[in-house]
């Protein structure tokens, strides 16, 4: 059962400033890391709002009704910056977990992404990338099934919707330090707390298509949290899109923040967030 406190409740485990987009009569669009080459070009208004952050360890979190959970996840692999070990032992890795975790018949894998609070971000084959500071879900009512047939191929996703199969997509993130992160780390909102009104469609632009996400308006209820000192045996499940509905979460605003009295020598805050689809039989 979701866990809620008051705004005025000083019980709250941190408070962060979140990047929120303002509303606005057209449709917002950024371009990507993709296409810049570094930070995304933004065009449309940001605001900040400081909220609390509750503590997901306290909590039994899980996608279908936060909309993520913690969970202790080792891994064998130790260089995060080797793709070829990527997409060989911890491809492996991911495929497991997620077929255990939801019992599902198939697992397609189809973006990893590092990200560094570091001056420099973190290498990525399409170019360098720092933390998401704006609140935001990966995935719309548009672009979700669309992205999932790009990851499936179309003949497979109209396949597996003929048979009644659930298609979800899922983020797998883990921290890749050696340190606990102490920088930069992730807040999630609860899915449940979010109204539809506040999710805001906004255009992707990359170098060979456009895609959509949600960028997140602020809203007074909105219930966040965050795993304290997340290390890299521990992953958080972030759902992003589901073509279940019966009341359950579909959508997960996410976003990094910086903590209250931050250490600037700290440890950089280094990620790894992996996207999947996965098919699971009626």
């Amino acid at each position: 059962m979701l866990q809620t406190s008051s705004k005025s409740d000083p019980s709250y485990d941190t408070q962060g400033s979140l990047t929120y987009i303002v509303r606005q009569e057209e449709k917002p669009y950024f371009l990507s890391s993709a296409l810049t080459g570094g930070a995304p070009e933004i065009h449309f208004s940001t605001e900040q709002h400081t909220v609390p952050i509750y503590d997901m360890r306290k909590i039994k979190a899980d996608v279908d009704h936060q909309g993520f959970e913690l969970m202790i996840q080792p891994s064998a692999l130790q260089n995060f910056y080797d793709d070829e070990l990527i997409n060989t032992i911890y491809n492996s890795e991911i495929i497991s977990l997620l077929k255990d975790r939801f019992e599902a018949s198939e697992v397609y894998i189809f973006d990893h992404t590092r990200r560094s609070d570091s001056p420099s971000g973190a290498a990525n084959p399409d170019g360098l990338r720092g933390p998401a500071t704006r609140v935001h879900c990966d995935y719309t009512d548009k672009s979700g099934p669309q992205r999932a047939k790009d990851a499936m191929g179309a003949e497979a996703y109209d396949t597996a919707i003929a048979r009644g199969a659930r298609i979800l997509q899922v983020n797998v993130w883990r921290s890749i330090s050696a340190e606990p992160v102490r920088r930069a780390p992730l807040a999630l909102a609860a899915s449940k707390s979010v109204p539809s009104a506040d999710l805001i469609a906004t255009d992707q632009r990359f170098p060979d298509r456009t895609g959509e996400i949600y960028q997140l308006a602020f809203g007074s209820d909105h219930v966040w949290y965050y795993a304290p000192l997340m290390t890299r045996d521990e992953v958080i499940l972030i759902k992003g899109w589901d073509t279940l509905r019966d009341g359950r979460a579909v959508y997960t605003p996410h976003g990094a923040f910086q903590l209250p009295n931050q250490d600037p020598e700290a440890p950089a805050r280094e990620s790894i967030e992996t996207r999947t689809f996965l098919v699971i039989e009626a």
